[in-house]
């Protein structure tokens, strides 16, 4: 008889703990390799930087007047001023996911396709989350460059060339978002390669002008280009304190944790997701936006200011010649110079909705005011600017 015989597991023995791991490094792999890095690789991003939850984000705009250089001897050369005026866009935030796989799934269809089947939906959604708050930010910068034209290609064409201009230190490399619609009769008759990441489909250099990526919540008849070189990846760390508390998986690059966990109460499989992803564009001076109207036009607003019913330090601001539209409304912003509106410009929250009763109160400093008519989505379709009339 054997004389060594213990009950003690043998070396080398694959246990559930391996497996779970073995699933857990699968699962995130499969999101960084195959997911993550084909997007990053679409819109060309190379920079990713590293966040603390609750950090606010913004973006950047430069703003200023050139003042004239003809200036006579010996008198005094006018200050041009610039500003670098930034606007926030939120908080960097820890995502939370979970999902569980029941006993009765599990006894179904097997251990391995029943939590395949739920790793891979929740794959899904979880890009799909990532994928609309990237989109929902490129729609809602505020103030980008507008341009115009007839046809897809025209307006592609003008986006480039702005953004030749704005980066023009740059060797530049764009990236333009469409909507599918937009774009559809285009691909009809064209011979072009469609590739996909992130459950997106996009173009490469099409038109030899950047890439196109295509998604719905771009709105129809748009385009929405910048340079590459102008998205960033800011990220929070899944390693670390976050990691070692909830016994995360996750891999060098600590862009997503995963830890699965039997839940024996519920009797189901439950797989904790934790990640912090977000992408911004650095200088909203370099996003353009272009729209396709054969007649692209900017309505006027004429502006009066006034001093009726006001208090001290205050406005009363009145409108005429324009009409609102359905779901159009006007919003106002002040300014030492009259700010400018170009048509269908995104005017977002550094802009005011005009009170019922027309009475503001501008910024001590501040002498002029641009009134906008905005449509439902936020475009501009008419404007006008006054000096203001404020009480003493």
């Amino acid at each position: 008889m054997p004389t060594n015989v213990t009950n003690s597991a043998e070396t080398n023995v694959i246990t559930t703990e391996q497996m779970v791991r073995a699933r857990e490094i699968d699962f995130i792999n499969r999101f960084n390799e195959n997911i993550l890095a084909k997007l990053n690789e679409a819109m060309g991003v190379t920079r990713k930087m590293p966040m603390t939850e609750g950090t606010t984000m913004y973006v950047y705009k430069t703003v200023g007047t050139l003042q004239s250089g003809n200036v006579p001897e010996g008198e005094i050369i006018p200050l041009s001023r610039y500003e670098r005026t930034k606007q926030a866009v939120g908080e960097m935030v820890l995502n939370k996911w979970r999902k569980a796989t029941t006993a009765e799934a599990i006894q179904k269809s097997g251990y391995d396709e029943a939590v395949k089947e739920t790793d891979s939906k929740m794959l899904k959604d979880i890009q799909k989350s990532i994928r609309s708050d990237l989109f929902n930010f490129i729609d809602g910068i505020d103030g980008a460059t507008v341009v115009g034209g007839s046809t897809l290609q025209a307006v592609i064409a003008k986006t480039w060339g702005e953004l030749q201009v704005l980066f023009e230190d740059d060797a530049v490399e764009t990236v333009h978002f469409v909507n599918p619609r937009t774009i559809a009769d285009y691909l009809g008759s064209a011979n072009i390669t469609l590739q996909t990441a992130f459950g997106m489909t996009y173009i490469e250099d099409f038109l030899g002008m950047g890439t196109v990526i295509m998604n719905s919540l771009i709105p129809q008849g748009e385009v929405i280009s910048t340079a590459k070189e102008n998205i960033i990846m800011y990220y929070l760390t899944m390693s670390g304190d976050v990691a070692s508390t909830f016994k995360l998986t996750t891999d060098e690059t600590g862009f997503v944790g995963m830890h699965i966990d039997p839940n024996f109460v519920r009797a189901q499989q439950e797989s904790l997701f934790m990640s912090g992803i977000k992408y911004l564009v650095e200088y909203a001076n370099g996003v353009v936006r272009g729209l396709i109207d054969s007649t692209p036009t900017l309505q006027s607003v004429t502006v009066t200011s006034d001093q009726t019913g006001a208090s001290s330090g205050e406005s009363h601001i009145s409108t005429s010649a324009y009409s609102l539209g359905t779901g159009e409304k006007f919003v106002y912003k002040t300014g030492t110079t009259a700010p400018t509106v170009t048509y269908g410009q995104k005017l977002g929250s550094t802009w005011t909705d005009l009170p019922a009763n027309g009475i503001i109160t501008p910024t001590a400093t501040h002498t002029k005011i641009t009134v906008a008519a905005i449509d439902a989505n936020g475009k501009a379709q008419a404007a006008g600017n006054q000096t203001l009339s404020i009480k003493a």
